[in-house]
């Protein structure tokens, strides 16, 4: 087995560099970008989320050789396999992140990469302490069943979270519409960020746009509504730990005051914003509002005038 480098630990200089650098563009341009302490809770969620990485990383480790004995096929580490891995993998993590958008569970976790109301480098950095705890490890054991080593999945994987990194700017507008029609690039995952009604749940890709494409869930920036950032409530504050923790308590306040079972299992898997009473807003209900108030705005523009009752409950 080849001793295999962390490209995340290789990254991290030059991680720091593009930050300082795109701290003074903003300077320049629009200082807005940055805010100090929003900066600073970033860098230290991401602190700590690499201590819970490695706290973690050996049983992860663990498991993936486990899971890997039962390999259907032997795979060797030739680098076309490098290259299908990697394929594969970013096809996990689409599938991971999707999941993570629409099971609260899952949510608790990544809503933390989404709390900051900015959206610069240094958001990429601004990472889950729990995500071992929520299981998201579970969407690449696939891959090791299938049979690519531990170690090459961990790479590609490594790979892939630097590639995400840079996407996370609004210095850079579009990038040439060949690339833009593969790839995820900055002006695909502002789209993800943002809390627009138009815009929410979609581009879930890691590195390549084609599983949004493939799959339903592609939405493109439109210059006429640029994207407002940050989660649908958002923090009142730049307390860690309220960022790190706050939607696992606020399930497990929604578990002890559920009327029945159901209830219970549903505040856990459901989507986030999911309630027994239907009292509160999901993406759903919020996208269909919006829609609806599109439409009616529409026949007002073109001079039919209300649209029918039926037409606005989308």
């Amino acid at each position: 087995m080849p001793n295999l480098p962390d490209p995340v630990d290789l990254a991290v200089p030059a991680f720091v560099l593009l930050v300082l650098a795109e701290m003074v563009v903003a300077r320049i341009k629009d200082r807005s970008r940055y805010c100090p302490r929003d900066t600073l809770t970033s860098l230290l969620l991401g602190f700590g989320s690499t201590i819970a990485g490695v706290l973690a990383g050996g049983f992860v480790f663990a498991m993936a050789v486990w899971v890997h004995q039962f390999r259907l096929f032997d795979i060797s580490y030739a680098w076309y396999w490098f290259v299908l891995a990697f394929v594969l993998d970013d096809l996990a993590y689409y599938v991971f992140h999707r999941s993570a958008h629409r099971v609260r569970w899952f949510w608790a976790s990544h809503v933390i990469h989404h709390s900051s109301q900015h959206y610069n480098l240094s958001t990429a950095l601004r990472q889950t302490w729990t995500g071992f705890f929520s299981l998201g490890f579970i969407f690449r054991l696939p891959l090791f069943l299938i049979g690519f080593p531990p170690a090459m999945v961990f790479f590609v994987a490594g790979l892939n979270l630097v590639y995400q990194f840079w996407i996370h700017t609004e210095v850079i507008g579009r990038m040439p519409r060949w690339f833009e029609a593969v790839m995820n690039t900055p002006s695909h995952h502002r789209v993800h960020h943002a809390t627009n009604p138009r815009y929410l749940d979609t581009n879930y890709a890691g590195v390549f746009i084609i599983w949004d494409r493939m799959f339903g869930t592609f939405e493109a920036e439109r210059d006429e509504d640029r994207p407002r950032y940050g989660i649908v409530k958002n923090l009142p504050d730049f307390n860690l730990l309220r960022a790190a923790f706050h939607e696992w308590w606020g399930i497990a306040q929604d578990v002890r005051a559920a009327p029945t079972w159901r209830a219970r299992v549903m505040y856990m898997i459901a989507p986030p914003g999911w309630s027994h009473d239907g009292s509160r807003d999901t993406s759903e209900t919020i996208k269909a509002r919006w829609e609806a108030s599109q439409l009616k705005s529409a026949g007002a523009d073109d001079g039919t005038g209300p649209l029918p009752h039926s037409a606005t409950q989308l």
